[in-house]
């Protein structure tokens, strides 16, 4: 720690939390923890080794597919060594430029998956609304734009995050509400003015939920044109189309919604709640996308067990 003056000392190292109450068991919670890591990284993995070596598999939703793999191994990267360190060797400390680092992958991966999920509920639409003029609206070379455009967009989206956290001073308080670093949880620790911070996070987080507007009006869009479909079997076929990604959206935005209804609702916050729906937020969408998507989609299923040779 470093003295300001006689009433301030600036803080050097932050202290991440794991569960409340239950750090004796840190051990033994970190087993599963690091079976849904593993899980994860190589799910997502073997999606992008599949779509990347089968011809068949190169087509708009694959790519849209291998974006939002690309996202989750992103997520889970980086998360890992932090939730690592804090439930394997107990060890809470980080430093504030480290955590600044973290931060920033951590808000961008989260804004380019939730970028891919409005990108791929267009593919959706695109596909039952056009299914004749698809192929020529969705090329190769757009789709390898759009994915270029996102991912520059959503690093320099949260690009100045870890530069305005950096001139901020922190003194009296140094512990974190979560087992990794956020940008709002960092910054509830500054003893310096953090206006300017404040409304561009806002910022942020308001236009990253434009995106869960934006997939709600595609969904409107093709129960209506689903509705307009004379076969019952059809309209199910239409459907059926969209169950994989309805779950992606689900399992990405139930806790985002979540987290913030308890943060900001919640008159009596269970510390030990906040951590488990930040914690789910980071592993569970990684861990289950892989596996909705090699459940529900018979060509990516059939590939990875032909690669597995139990076709």
């Amino acid at each position: 720690m470093h003295t300001l003056n006689s009433s301030k000392v600036e803080i050097t190292t932050f202290f991440l939390i794991g569960i409340p109450g239950l750090e004796h068991v840190h051990l033994w919670i970190s087993v599963p923890i690091s079976l849904m890591y593993l899980v994860a990284i190589l799910g997502n993995c073997t999606i992008l080794f599949v779509i990347r070596t089968e011809p068949s598999l190169h087509a708009p939703m694959y790519y849209f597919l291998s974006m939002l793999a690309v996202s989750d191994l992103g997520l889970s990267l980086s998360s890992l060594p932090t939730m690592l360190r804090l439930f394997v060797f107990n060890a809470t400390g980080i430093s504030p430029n480290v955590c600044f680092a973290q931060e920033f992958f951590i808000h961008g991966f989260t804004d380019m998956e939730s970028s891919m999920l409005l990108v791929m509920s267009f593919d959706c639409f695109l596909a039952i609304h056009s299914p004749l003029i698809y192929s020529s609206i969705l090329t190769n070379a757009r789709v390898a734009k759009m994915g270029l455009v996102f991912l520059i967009k959503s690093m320099f989206l949260v690009l100045p995050f870890p530069f305005t956290l950096k001139r901020l001073i922190y003194c009296r308080k140094s512990l974190l509400s979560y087992s990794y670093c956020l940008h709002q949880d960092v910054l509830k620790l500054a003893c310096s003015d953090n206006t300017v911070n404040f409304f561009y996070g806002f910022f942020v987080a308001l236009f990253m939920m434009t995106d869960s507007v934006f997939i709600a009006v595609s969904y409107v869009f093709i129960l209506k044109t689903v509705m307009g479909i004379g076969s019952h079997k059809e309209r199910l076929k239409a459907l059926n189309t969209c169950v994989s990604h309805i779950c992606a959206v689900l399992i990405f935005y139930v806790p985002i919604i979540a987290l913030a209804s308890v943060h900001h609702f919640g008159k009596h916050k269970s510390p030990v709640a906040m951590v488990l729906i930040a914690d789910i937020f980071l592993l569970v969408p990684p861990l289950m996308n892989p596996i909705i998507y090699c459940v529900k989609t018979w060509q990516i299923r059939e590939k990875v067990l032909g690669k597995l040779g139990l076709k």
